[in-house]
C-alpha cells in the first residue's frame, strides 16, 4: 500500500492545521508522524485514512501498482486510535466477531485466537463497557494488527498502556508489521523508534489567515 501527498493541506476555518505537505509513504515502509499535543498529528492521520479530504494539494492511495477509488481505500486500511469507539455492550468475542464481519483476520488467525494474542482470554465473555482503559487499547491495537490490511495507521499507540503492555504492543509491531506500511503518530519515543523516516507536523503549519482578495487557501 503507497500514499502520495502531493502539497496537501488541512484547514478549519481560517487555521490551517498543516500546509504544503508533499511525501511518499511507500509499500512497506515504517514512518512516524510526531509533535507536541493539539499540533495535528491525528487530523493527518485522518487524511491518510481517506475519512478527512485535504483543503489543498491532492492525496491519491495505491494498492499493488494500481490507484484506488475513494470507496475502495476503508477495504485497505486498519486503524487504532483514542477516538474509535469500541461498541461497549458488546463481550469481548461478539466485538471480534463484529469486526471480522467488516475486515478478515490475517491468515490462520481466528477470533479466539486474536483473544489470545490480546491475552484477555479471562474477559472474552465480559461487555466491553466494563473493560478498564488499558484493557480498550490493548483490544483495539489487537484488531488492527491481526486484520487483513496492507496499511496500518496507529495513533497514540502506548496511551493508557502500562509497560507490561507497551511491551506487548513492540511485540506486537514485530510480529505483525512485516511488509505492511505502518505509520505511527505520536510524541513519545517508544511508539515509533524503530520507524524509518519521521514527519514532523510542525514543520508544515500555518496558521496565517488568507488575504480577502484570494481565494481561501492561496
Amino acid at each position: 500500500m503507497e500514499i502520495q501527498l502531493h502539497k496537501a493541506g488541512k484547514r478549519y476555518n481560517y487555521e490551517w492545521i498543516f500546509r504544503g505537505l508533499s511525501f511518499r509513504f511507500a509499500t512497506g515502509g515504517q514512518y512516524a508522524i510526531g509533535g507536541p499535543n493539539g499540533s495535528g498529528k491525528s487530523t493527518l492521520i485522518k487524511v491518510l485514512t481517506g475519512h478527512l479530504s485535504p483543503s489543498a494539494g491532492s492525496i491519491a492511495f495505491f494498492a499493488e501498482g494500481k490507484k484506488l477509488g475513494a470507496d475502495e481505500v476503508y477495504r485497505h486500511i486498519s486503524l487504532a486510535a483514542p477516538y474509535i469507539d469500541l461498541i461497549e455492550e458488546f463481550t469481548l468475542r461478539e466485538m471480534v466477531q463484529f469486526h471480522t464481519r467488516l475486515k478478515p483476520l490475517m491468515p490462520g488467525i481466528s477470533s479466539g485466537e486474536l483473544i489470545e494474542i490480546a491475552e484477555l482470554e479471562k474477559a472474552a465473555k465480559k461487555e466491553i463497557r466494563h473493560f478498564s482503559s488499558g484493557m480498550k487499547q490493548r483490544l483495539k491495537l489487537a484488531l488492527a494488527f491481526c486484520s487483513e490490511t496492507p496499511l496500518l495507521l496507529l495513533d497514540e499507540p502506548t496511551s493508557n498502556l502500562d509497560d507490561q503492555a507497551i511491551n506487548w504492543y513492540r511485540s506486537m509491531v514485530e510480529r505483525f508489521a512485516g511488509e505492511r506500511t505502518l505509520v505511527v503518530a505520536s510524541n513519545a519515543a517508544v511508539d515509533f523508534d524503530f520507524c524509518e523516516e519521521k514527519i514532523l507536523i510542525t514543520d508544515y503549519k500555518h496558521s496565517k489567515r488568507p488575504h480577502p482578495a484570494s481565494p481561501a487557501g492561496n
